[in-house]
């Protein structure tokens, strides 16, 4: 064989294991390059996890504070409920024991005003009687008109019951003077003793007796 023959096989062989080597190199920069990417992987995910736990401890230390910041808040908020609550219960107490002291007050003055009432009216009365006279109008008329709101003419005229309701809500008037429903008792009770004795002075002497003493007519 000669070497014109062999020339082309030689040149062959050289080209293939030119590309053999080349193939390789490629190989080997590939791997190498992959065993960088996978360097830089491997470093980033160590920065991630490393991160990832930075967080994490911020996370809770924050969480640990807002917890504290609620539980201090909370304390507050019931310290001051707790504060609230006595001294409501402190107010409600003094208003109670304020309220019974105005209660008993009231009641003392009802009856000592009752009684004062009830003896003018029977000194007025006995005097009526040592006077001799049995017909009550003038003294009834008068009284009503001045008085009217004492229920003074009613025991007067032996009305205990409607002398006493006179009374009663007259006292309750000037008590509960300071808002408006007191001062319209007071003017009521007024009211009915100015009418009470215009009507009984109006009327004649035997119909007067006849009607109130005799009769026994309460109102008007």
């Amino acid at each position: 064989m000669s070497e014109e023959e062999k020339t082309p096989e030689n040149n062959e062989e050289k080209a293939f294991d030119k590309a053999r080597k080349k193939a390789k190199a490629l190989k080997d920069e590939a791997k190498e390059k992959a065993e960088g990417i996978k360097k830089e992987i491997k470093k980033d995910t160590e920065k991630a996890k490393k991160k990832a736990k930075e967080l994490k401890e911020e996370a809770k230390e924050k969480a640990e504070e807002v917890k504290k910041e609620i539980k201090e808040d909370t304390e507050k908020i019931k310290k001051k409920a707790k504060e609230l609550k006595e001294e409501a219960q402190e107010k409600a107490h003094e208003a109670k024991e304020k309220a019974e002291k105005i209660k008993e007050d009231v009641k003392e003055d009802m009856g000592e005003f009752k009684e004062e009432a009830k003896k003018t009216a029977e000194e007025f009365s006995e005097g009526l009687k040592t006077a001799g006279g049995d017909n009550k109008k003038v003294l009834a008329g008068i009284l009503a008109i001045f008085l009217g709101w004492a229920g003074v003419h009613k025991f007067i005229l032996g009305y205990q019951k409607e002398g006493i309701i006179l009374l009663v809500v007259s006292i309750i008037g000037f008590v509960l003077s300071c808002i408006g429903i007191g001062v319209f008792m007071v003017w009521a009770t007024g009211v009915i003793g100015l009418v009470e004795g215009i009507v009984y002075l109006t009327k004649s002497d035997e119909e007067f007796y006849n009607t109130y003493q005799v009769g026994r007519r309460p109102w008007f």
